[in-house]
């Protein structure tokens, strides 16, 4: 059983909010997104009190094409200081590197950049070259996070191995992944003491990225954090891949840390992603609800979103004959 940490009225100084606007919004627009809007949005992390800003990937261009992805797909330093400067702020900067695109020996030391953590997003099956990236990226001097993607299809005792692996690795945080928005609150406390169970006792932290295709993302980062949880990713008005993720507005309407500042945010929403709303379209929809009932990757309501597609039963069956 876990207990709970801390209560609705009190501080917990473990506790940092972690903006993936960019990173996961980047998956809407294949990261298109000008230099005002990133600039922006680093000025609102800044002013809002917002720990982290994950202001892209850092996939190998010999990977990715540079004509069809922008920036922020690739996240080199010089496209990153544009944005940041030296950034002289309490606001630490991530990127995340995905497992088979992001290519080590094109990662610069610490020393030579302004990227304070890389984040390794990974499968199961592809742990092994996970851990070779944390590894590399921890011995040239930053913070490490690992993602573990889809995990809502794996066995218990798969998990438990990949956990007792990772807490042996030298990464500080490892992160629940809701990758298909299919989780419900009572399975995120379950997860929640598997992952705390694993990684508490070597010093390590625990994170939760939700996505929302059953609405839960705010509900199952607020039952992650409540039973000890230390980093929770948010985005901007929740955009972020399909149904999109937590949004940081409602996270920092809730935390009682007087750091965190809800105003800046209403801001950016006001000026940048109102008129972005027309041009982009994220969030929940009922194609997005059934890959979440049914525990699927979001790929095939994507399609539908994106073909206007409203033809629900005839999607519904389609789901239930490809899966059953």
């Amino acid at each position: 059983m876990v207990e709970k940490k801390g209560s609705i009225l009190t501080v917990r100084e473990d506790i940092k909010v972690f903006d993936c606007t960019i990173r996961d919004g980047g998956l809407v627009n294949n990261y298109h997104f000008t230099d005002e809007f990133v600039k922006a949005l680093y000025e609102t992390c800044v002013a809002a009190g917002v720990d982290y800003m994950e202001i892209g990937k850092n996939v190998s261009p010999t990977v990715m094409s540079e004509e069809e992805y922008g920036a922020w797909n690739f996240c080199k330093e010089a496209d990153i200081r544009k944005i940041v400067g030296e950034n002289n702020t309490s606001l630490k900067i991530a990127t995340m590197a995905d497992v088979g695109r992001t290519i080590k020996e094109e990662i610069p030391p610490k020393s030579e950049s302004v990227v304070d953590m890389i984040r390794v997003a990974t499968y199961i099956h592809q742990l092994p070259e996970a851990i070779e990236l944390i590894e590399d990226f921890h011995a040239k001097g930053y913070e490490t996070t690992c993602n573990i993607m889809a995990i809502s299809k794996s066995f218990d005792d798969e998990l438990d191995q990949v956990l007792e692996t990772l807490s042996k690795t030298n990464v500080d945080v490892i992160y629940i992944a809701d990758s298909f928005g299919s989780f419900y609150p009572e399975q995120i406390n379950k997860l929640t003491a598997k992952y705390l169970g694993a990684a508490k006792p070597v010093g390590k932290k625990v994170g939760i990225h939700a996505h929302n295709n059953l609405t839960l993302a705010y509900a199952n980062t607020l039952e992650a954090m409540i039973y000890g949880t230390s980093y929770l990713d948010v985005t901007v008005s929740g955009l972020g891949r399909g149904a999109g993720n937590c949004a940081m507005e409602l996270l920092l309407g809730f935390l009682k840390n007087p750091k965190y500042k809800l105003l800046p945010v209403l801001k950016f929403i006001e000026t940048h992603i109102v008129p972005l709303e027309k041009e982009l379209d994220w969030g929940p929809s009922v194609p997005y609800i059934l890959t979440g009932h049914l525990n699927e990757h979001p790929r095939p309501a994507m399609k539908a979103r994106d073909e206007g597609d409203t033809q629900y039963v005839k999607f519904y069956n389609k789901l239930t004959e490809e899966y059953s």
